[in-house]
């Protein structure tokens, strides 16, 4: 079965409305269920500079968060209408339709005007139109994930992205920051009010691997076995994401950091923001303990659907996950993706963590299509992405 899609059936987001929600993770090792996008859409990214030095200063909570917001500011300016996009930990990468694109282009700079009015970050943006990204070689093909009933995400084939990154990195497609009032991104639904998720086995491991080259038998074996070493344990093992859903206290861990989101969002004063998220934190909080249910919302139902909706693995031109492992099961697929880097299959980075750390985009908290965004609380993406590319620089 291929997920290819008639041109004629379907124009704009109507595309990625009409691909098959595929429920087995395992089948997105396949280049078959991918299809390559209209020939009119534009590709965005997004990477905060110098994400390392804000992860050893203690700050990659905000990182995370950056990241995030530029998936839930695009959600937001599109209506809430589906559209595939990646959370990379400390950056974001989409697709939308030609029709779109002025949008995409005018939320990326307001995202990047607003992360560096917040935060200090650098947030480098950038679009690509997919016509050059398929004149250098590349392709961007898409596929859609559904682990469960509610949430769905995009998983990304074909290089496009990862050539978008590099050339946005160079310097080339980037697109300047907003300021002023046009540096206020909707961020509504956009919260990171979870504590830390610590290890249940042992450690968290934050896992990338790309290929070397173009990706053949050789490198959808080594997917393979990894996704069997995610899988030991039984189902659910891998998810750092615990069955009942994070810990959860009140203040919040990221209450500062949610306030200046809400601040983005409103326009509001930074201590009037700080002062209402306080109290709608506190009263999820109380609701979330009490298991009381407050109109539409179940506490109960939305608890239980947080680890089926979280992000923990991927594919954007390679495969990410953020594994809660046993140390000896980290050690065998950190030596498994030494020897396929040895055999010249994929280039790779690992790195440990004592917890996870999960990011949240709720449009409507009495809906199951909540979005849960997961990353290692000490580095995560960040850390094993810097190792896999100083080793892909070596070699380049």
């Amino acid at each position: 079965m291929t997920a290819s899609i008639p041109s004629d059936t379907a124009t704009g987001l109507a595309f990625y409305d009409a691909l098959p929600r595929l429920r087995d993770f395992g089948r997105l090792a396949d280049p078959a269920v991918y299809a390559p996008l209209p020939a009119d859409w534009v590709v965005g990214v997004a990477d905060i500079v110098r994400s390392t030095d804000a992860v050893e200063n203690g700050g990659y909570k905000a990182v995370n968060t950056v990241a995030a917001a530029v998936i839930a500011a695009l959600a937001n300016a599109l209506g809430g209408r589906d559209f595939p996009f990646v959370f990379g930990g400390d950056g974001a990468g989409f697709a939308l339709p030609a029709d779109e694109a002025e949008t995409g282009r005018r939320t990326l700079a307001a995202v990047a005007g607003w992360a560096s009015q917040a935060f200090g970050f650098e947030l480098r943006i950038a679009m690509v139109s997919l016509e050059e990204i398929r004149a250098n070689g590349r392709d961007v093909r898409v596929a859609r994930f559904a682990p469960t009933g509610g949430a769905a995400y995009a998983m990304f084939d074909g290089g496009g992205l990862a050539f978008a990154e590099r050339r946005m990195k160079q310097g080339a497609y980037r697109i300047a920051p907003a300021d002023g009032d046009a540096a206020r991104p909707d961020l509504a639904g956009l919260s990171c009010r979870f504590s830390p998720m610590p290890a249940k086995r042992g450690l968290v491991l934050s896992v990338i691997a790309v290929p070397a080259g173009e990706p053949g038998a050789a490198f959808a074996a080594l997917v393979h076995d990894l996704l069997a070493f995610a899988a030991e344990g039984g189902d659910g093992a891998a998810n750092p994401v615990p069955a009942g859903g994070p810990p959860q206290h009140w203040p919040t861990a990221g209450f500062a950091i949610e306030a200046r989101t809400a601040a983005a969002s409103t326009g509001r004063p930074l201590w009037l923001s700080r002062l209402s998220v306080g109290l709608r934190s506190l009263l999820a909080h109380l609701t979330f303990r009490s298991g009381l249910r407050i109109g539409d919302f179940d506490p109960t139902r939305y608890r239980i659907e947080l680890a089926g909706n979280s992000d923990f693995r991927k594919f954007d031109d390679g495969l990410r996950m953020t594994l809660d492992c046993t140390p000896d099961l980290a050690d065998r697929i950190t030596a498994r993706l030494a020897a396929a880097e040895a055999a010249g299959i994929a280039f790779a980075g690992t790195h440990r963590q004592e917890a996870a750390l999960m990011t949240c985009f709720v449009p409507v908290a009495s809906r199951s299509d909540h979005l849960h965004f997961v990353d290692g609380a000490m580095g995560g993406y960040a850390a094993a992405a810097a190792m896999a590319f100083r080793r892909e620089a070596r070699q380049g």
